[in-house]
């Protein structure tokens, strides 16, 4: 599919992936004992470096949107370090891609190019993905404990996660830290300070792009069902306290003037500015704004409309562990392929025995008899080992169903 796509850069990224994933399935087939390894260095350099070295070293551009994004980013950096804000008041904007719609905490993958890196070295995508990679390394640590280079390797080379790396989206270091959010909340009893961890990573995440904030209510509402509305306060506040501290430092002069701040990260994406993004969409959203006037209002009203049904459905039904929140967090980012596919993808991943995920022998047992659910499905690592084996069916994990 991306092989014919009309945007060049995902042209050549389809033909080397599709290559080197064609390559590696045939070496983990053929080479019983240390094909998987192989494998997947295989599909690391088909998916990603190969493609960005083919991109950088022909000089071929990105498309408007993709190039775009980067170019805000390494901008941002600029004027943070020029003006203490990495945003441009509405009188000093005269084109659309002067607008900068990402949280202020998006500009600190910029500082490098803006402290004078040239070429790779100070290329924001580089950043963002060396980001991912360490935050996903952590996240799959706390579920799997042992050997994290090959789950960690298989992330950032699956198409998921190696397309926005080499077209350069913005979405990875978000996607990464919702997966450790998620990590961080899994296990319970939670180790000590995973839950402060949580908040910390999904604050972060907030901070550097407002497609985040949906998270914020879906884990507290986990929380406050699992573990008491206490532990559900304490996430909001320290989440809170960590994307105020994380704007506050990335730009201190919107504290003073916070209109330019206001006029980007929210009018802007509302399409209530001068200049609007031309950027196309075959989503529901922006057909309905495309209409006209009416239909813009109407978009937003159905906006709206659906935050307030997704803060219903969280108080009537609240999601009852991390997998229930995972589902519910990638169903309002439908629109978004790279975050539902990468939060199920994660917990796929990690989902099996000896996980977080996975339920105690009482668990099941209490399944059997009476065929009620309890609270608390997700012991933590302790409590499942101190269970003994799971009553589980062998063979290999698949996705949980969503909490109706």
């Amino acid at each position: 599919m991306f092989a014919t796509s009309g945007q060049p850069e995902q042209r050549i990224w389809g033909a080397w992936a599709a290559a080197g994933y064609a390559v590696a399935a045939l070496t983990a087939a053929l080479w019983r004992s240390r094909g998987r390894e192989f494998a997947l260095l295989i599909a690391l350099t088909g998916a990603l470096a190969a493609p960005l070295a083919w991109l950088v070293m022909f000089g071929r551009t990105m498309s408007e949107a993709n190039d775009g994004s980067l170019k805000v980013v390494a901008r941002s950096a600029v004027l943070l370090l020029q003006h203490g804000t990495p945003y441009l008041a509405a009188d000093q904007i005269s084109h659309v891609l002067q607008y900068n719609p990402y949280g202020p905490a998006m500009a600190l993958f910029g500082l490098p190019a803006a402290g004078g890196l040239h070429g790779a070295a100070g290329n924001p995508r580089l950043w963002m993905g060396l980001t991912a990679a360490a935050v996903l390394a952590a996240a799959f640590w706390l579920t799997m404990p042992g050997n994290v280079l090959r789950p960690t390797a298989f992330a950032i080379g699956s198409p998921v996660l190696a397309l926005p790396l080499a077209t350069g989206l913005t979405d990875v270091p978000v996607v990464a830290l919702l997966c450790l959010t998620l990590a961080c909340t899994a296990a319970r009893p939670p180790r000590p300070r995973v839950p402060l961890a949580a908040a910390i990573a999904l604050g972060a995440a907030c901070a550097i792009k407002a497609i985040a904030w949906p998270a914020l209510p879906i884990v507290a509402a986990m929380l406050a069902a699992r573990d008491g509305s206490r532990a559900a306060i304490r996430f909001v506040v320290t989440a809170g306290v960590t994307t105020a501290a994380l704007v506050a430092v990335t730009a201190p002069a919107s504290l003073a003037a916070p209109g330019a701040l206001f006029l980007n990260t929210a009018l802007f994406p509302l399409g209530l500015t001068r200049y609007r993004t031309q950027a196309d969409s075959p989503l529901p959203g922006h057909l309905l704004a495309a209409t006209g006037s009416a239909g813009h209002w109407t978009a937003i009203g159905l906006l709206c409309a659906a935050s307030v049904a997704l803060g219903v459905a969280l108080v009537v039904r609240p999601p009852a562990d991390s997998q229930g929140a995972a589902w519910r967090l990638a169903a309002s980012r439908w629109g978004y392929f790279v975050y539902p596919a990468a939060l199920l993808g994660f917990v796929s991943i990690t989902r099996g025995d000896r996980g977080p995920w996975a339920r105690s022998r009482s668990d099941v047992q209490l399944d059997r008899s009476d065929g009620s659910h309890p609270p608390a499905a997700v012991p933590g690592f302790a409590a499942a080992l101190a269970a003994g084996p799971p009553a589980l069916s062998a063979g290999p994990p698949t996705l949980p169903c969503a909490d109706p």
